[in-house]
């Protein structure tokens, strides 16, 4: 560990490859992470389920890549496909979960993660996957920094799509709607919204919104049916930190826990890549009970 900290004080250089490498994930876990704010927010759900959504969408991408369809344009498909299966889970599973205690919740998401988990497997067998992008690894500073064409795409698509569900929930009816029913449920049912259709429509966006991502992650690293889970606390940790209906918060956590995972790999080791993410989580956690203890002694 020493010697890795001092190659990064002796090449500078270093640390701009971790930089890149960290604010192209980044972007990726801020894309999955904002579906997950949007059904925590609106519902108040804790989708365990994300990260399988993701890789489910890579999958996707993956199988279609096998009958010449290149991943990027398969992005709208997959999307489509992927917002109709949470509109299918959504009237089979998470309606009757709604309003329920956090465990129910937590337990009925979980076995959908179960559940998607054995079905890739069947499917598709325990084998890593990568769907192939073509694109090429460019140089720069004489071969000491590489970057890959396809994270620049890929940081590119993710900063498109963001901005195009921060468009629809700003500008359409239902946009506005989801906000209403985030604010105030039993208030936006006066006003003669839909909140049935409302949630409905929430957590298919998110699936569709893990589905896109999930096609960036099947070019950029490898998937197999069991990775949903690191992606699934990603996805927690960065919505704990930025707190829910914080946006920019939500980017900012997203950028730096890439950054933080990048740096801990290179410096721990690529094993305990993974696991910087549930030891901030765990850190996130405490330092929120901390806040809570304060303000509840302050109250009193």
């Amino acid at each position: 560990m020493l010697d890795n900290l001092n190659l990064l004080s002796l090449a500078p250089i270093l640390n701009v490859q971790l930089l890149l490498d960290g604010m192209f994930v980044g972007a990726i876990f801020v894309l999955a992470a904002y579906g997950l704010a949007l059904v925590w927010g609106v519902m108040n759900v804790k989708n365990l389920a994300q990260g399988e959504y993701v890789i489910m969408g890579g999958y996707f991408a993956w199988h279609l890549s096998t009958y010449g369809l290149h991943p990027i344009l398969s992005i709208p498909i997959i999307a489509a496909v992927m917002f109709g299966m949470g509109w299918i889970v959504y009237l089979t599973i998470i309606k009757w979960v709604i309003g329920r205690d956090l465990f129910t919740s937590l337990l009925a998401t979980f076995g959908i993660a179960l559940v998607v988990q054995q079905a890739l497997n069947l499917a598709y067998g325990p084998d890593v996957r990568t769907a192939e992008s073509g694109f090429e690894i460019r140089s720069l500073f004489g071969g000491l920094v590489t970057v890959a064409d396809i994270k620049l795409i890929s940081f590119g698509l993710c900063i498109l799509l963001a901005a195009c569900v921060v468009l629809f929930m700003k500008r359409s009816r239902m946009g506005q709607a989801i906000r209403a029913t985030a604010q105030d449920a039993r208030a936006a049912r006066v006003m003669g919204i839909d909140t049935e259709r409302v949630y409905a429509f929430t957590y298919a966006l998110n699936a569709a919104i893990c589905g896109a991502a999930g096609v960036l992650v099947s070019m950029i690293w490898v998937i197999q049916p069991f990775y949903g889970v690191p992606h699934s606390i990603r996805a927690f940790v960065i919505v704990t930190a930025a707190g829910l209906g914080n946006l920019p918060g939500v980017i900012m956590a997203g950028f730096g826990l890439g950054v933080a995972e990048q740096y801990s790999g290179f410096v721990l080791g690529a094993e305990f890549q993974q696991a910087t993410a549930v030891g901030l989580l765990v850190v996130i956690l405490v330092w929120r009970q901390i806040q809570m203890s304060r303000y509840r002694q302050v109250v009193e």
